[in-house]
Formats: C-alpha cells, structure tokens, sequence
C-alpha cells in the first residue's frame, strides 16, 4: 500500500472499523466510509478528514482502491457488490489490522472477556511511559479519549477478535490471552473444541522471539499449557502463576492487589476501577510492561491512573445517593464479575440486562439463568437481536426471566421495551442504589436517560 491510497470503510461507525480507521488517516492515507446512522466515531473521524456517508450507496466508493468490510457486513451489501464489481481488492477488517500488527512488535489481546480493558490498560501504561505506540482497541479509553492512535513507537497493542476466527490472522511478539469460553459457538461448528483448537493455534502463532501471556486461573488454558511451543508466562491469583496478586482490598469502586513476580514482592498497585476481573487484566498488563522494559513503578503509576474503558463499568451519572452504572457485559461470566464488583460498594444493586443474540442465548440459557445471584433486583428487557441473527423458536426474554426465578433470583422483572426499563426506574430507584445497565446492544441509552433526568433534577435544586 501506498500512502496516497484512497481506502474505503463498509460500517465505519463500528468500534474495530472506525478504530482502524483513525490509524490509516494519522498514517496519511486518504479515508472514506460509511454506515447507517452518524455516531460520536463518525463525527470524530470526519473532523480529522475522513468523508463520511450516511447510509450505503454503490457511489460511496467512488476512488477507492481499497474496500474494508468487516463480519457484520451481509454479503448482498450495495458497496460490497458495488466493489465486487469493479474489481476493487476487498479485505476483511482483521487483515487490514493485521498489516498493521505484523509488521511491528505486536501485542494482540485475546479472550471471551477482559479483551478492551486489557489492551487500553496497556496502551495507556505505554502511552504514559513515551513508548509512543499504535493501538487499535475496540473501544474507547477514556483517559486518551480515543480507541486508536499511529504512534511512532515500535508497539501495536490490538484486540483479537476471536469470535470469527479472524484473530488467526495475527503473528504477534506478544499474545495475551484473558480466559477461553464457549460462546460464538456457531462459528466453530457448535463445538467447543475447535474454539480450544483456535487458541492454541493463535498462542504458537507468536514469533520465535516472542511470549505467550496466559491466566493461569483459567482450566481451559492450563489444558492448553502442554501443547504450547515458544515462551509462556502465566498469571492468576494462585500462587503457581509466575505472576500473581496477594492481599487484595476492596474499598467502594477501587481495588488494591500486591503483584508476586517470579517468587518476588513487586509492591502495591492501586486501581481506580472495581472488580477481581480487573486485577487479572492489570496483572496480564505488568507482565506485557515489564517485557517491555518499563519499571515497575512506571506501571503502577499508570494502571493507578486508569479510569477505564467506555462502557466498561462505566459511571453515568449520580445523583442523590444514586448510581447509574453502564457496562458491556453480555456473557454469563461477565454479568457475574460485573455484579460482584458492583456489590463492593455496599449499594443495593439494580442489575438491568439486556440479552444479546438469540443464537447466544440458545447456547448460554442456563448459565444466564444462574447469573445474577448477588444482584438485589433483575429487570430483563427483549433480546437485541443484530442483523444476520435470526430468531429461534422458543428462546426469547420471558423464557429468561423464568429461569432466572427459579434458578438464581426471585426478585426478577420483565419490561419488553427500553422505554418501559426507563419509566421503572426514573419511579423506583432511591437512595444508595446502584442501577447497572449490561449488554451488548443498545441498553446503554436507559442508562444516558437516567443520568439526564438526574442532571436536570440537580440544576432545578442548584
């Protein structure tokens, strides 16, 4: 590729495209792209000079020489068979990442869960320490304010998407692996074999020189352990983990650990996000820094400043003894990590979810079903369903709700629509509750709503 190439985005709003996108136009390379509705990333990818469509029309890629799509693109999209038609080169959005990652020291993040904040807690330790790296995260870190940069350093911290497959793609010098679920099942033939096959093959993809950095917690990865080939370095809070963390403290929405390195004390990390999940993702991230040579305390400096990722445990708003809490949580193991870092803070917990694909709640219903043990109350709303994800005969959110009374919490609520989950909670919620929206779609927007109606009940007062 040439610099004066003119590339063109299919769904550029989305956060892996419109991540890869920053990086092409700070690398110089003329962007274009285009998506359905406009975003806060398509406004901010316009202002640095990317043309911007709104809604798909074959006469978007007018000049383009190149045309990324990613997996969420359906194959009778009019640009993709605009471009098909054209001969313009067609690349799926992981090998354009992976042009990108392969050529430098690769850090690629990969696991069910953990994936953002992980890579955005190492681009942020890098970052603060003038490594100058590239990063491509898929979503944003809100001390940078952005999800991608093209920096000069030798680094490229990224995601691996391991949902398509597509995280095959990549030949890192370091390969992070979080934990190892069985979730995007339909893309490995429903057999949660070839997803640990998948895993093994990306960790042996690692360049000689490089290192596998693996949670030792996690008994789907320590089966892996034997057949892996070049350097592994583990981390977990059992002490077998070359890295590990002793002495944890809980106090509100922070968490305090004492890293274990190799049989030595390092010190004291501080975190300014809650949760044991994230003390696994900050311990993952102090081997990748100190790999690359940054100091310990360098590190810790760092990870103390982390305030986290969008839509990662992310606080709304606060008004009144209240809190309204946002985060992406979509797996059964996530919801339950979410909880329980939620309940630190000794609020009465609102856990308001909405589901995610019928084809992973098919495959998750009974785990979803145990999930919320330690919430206060449930609200379910209908399941989000995206384009391509067709529904099945008799799964849906009521089934849910069922189960989740007779498996894991009797004080359950059913409200089809978002509108409904907002009018409950702007009349029910009270002093020292925490509201926590989860999920993958769009449940956000209850939790922006709420955190409005708050903000002008605070002026009113002022």
């Amino acid at each position: 590729m040439n610099k004066t190439q003119h590339v063109h985005f299919i769904g550029i709003g989305g956060y892996g495209m419109s991540a890869i996108a920053r990086v092409m136009l700070d690398l110089g390379y003329q962007v274009s792209g285009s998506d359905v509705t406009r975003k806060d990333l398509t406004d901010k990818l316009g202002a640095r000079g990317a043309n911007i469509f709104i809604g798909h029309h074959e006469s978007n890629i007018d000049g383009a020489e190149l045309v990324v799509y990613s997996t969420d693109i359906p194959k009778n999209n009019v640009e993709l068979l605009a471009a098909e038609k054209q001969n313009i080169p067609l690349i799926h959005r992981s090998e354009m990442l992976a042009r990108l990652l392969n050529e430098k020291k690769g850090v690629a993040v990969a696991g069910a869960h953990g994936k953002t904040t992980t890579s955005s807690m190492i681009a942020l330790v890098m970052e603060y320490n003038q490594l100058d790296p590239t990063f491509v995260i898929g979503g944003e870190v809100l001390n940078i304010g952005s999800n991608a940069k093209a920096g000069k350093g030798e680094y490229v911290v990224a995601e691996a998407d391991e949902s398509d497959g597509t995280f095959l793609q990549y030949f890192p010098s370091i390969a992070v692996v979080t934990n190892i679920e069985a979730d995007h099942l339909e893309n490995y033939d429903g057999n949660f074999d070839n997803l640990k096959e998948a895993y093994c093959k990306f960790l042996n993809q690692v360049k000689h020189d490089g290192i596998a950095v693996v949670c030792y917690d996690d008994s789907y990865i320590q089966e892996l352990l034997p057949d892996l080939k070049g350097k592994v370095i583990t981390f977990g809070f059992d002490p077998k983990a070359d890295m590990y963390a002793k002495e944890l403290t809980f106090i509100d929405r922070t968490v305090s650990f004492t890293a274990v390195y190799h049989g030595k004390e390092l010190g004291q990390v501080q975190l300014s996000i809650p949760g044991k999940h994230n003390v696994l993702n900050a311990l993952a991230t102090l081997i990748v820094g100190l790999e690359a040579d940054i100091s310990f305390e360098g590190i810790a400096r760092a990870l103390h400043e982390f305030t986290g990722a969008k839509r990662r445990f992310q606080v709304i708003g606060e008004y009144n003894g209240m809190t309204v809490v946002d985060d992406y949580a979509h797996h059964p193991t996530e919801i339950q990590a979410t909880i329980s870092a939620a309940k630190a803070t000794e609020k009465r917990i609102v856990a308001v979810f909405q589901p995610q694909r019928y084809t992973r709640t098919f495959f998750l219903l009974d785990q979803f079903s145990r999930a919320f043990a330690e919430a206060d109350e449930v609200i379910i709303t209908n399941i989000y369903s995206p384009a391509g994800d067709n529904k099945i005969e008799g799964v849906n959110a009521q089934k849910l709700v069922e189960l989740i009374r007779q498996n894991s919490n009797g004080n359950v609520k059913f409200f089809p629509t978002k509108e409904e989950v907002f009018d409950y909670l702007v009349e029910s919620s009270r002093p020292n509750d925490l509201i926590l929206t989860m999920g993958a779609g769009d449940i956000w927007k209850v939790a922006s709503q709420l955190a409005e109606v708050w903000k002008r009940k605070k002026k009113e007062i002022e």
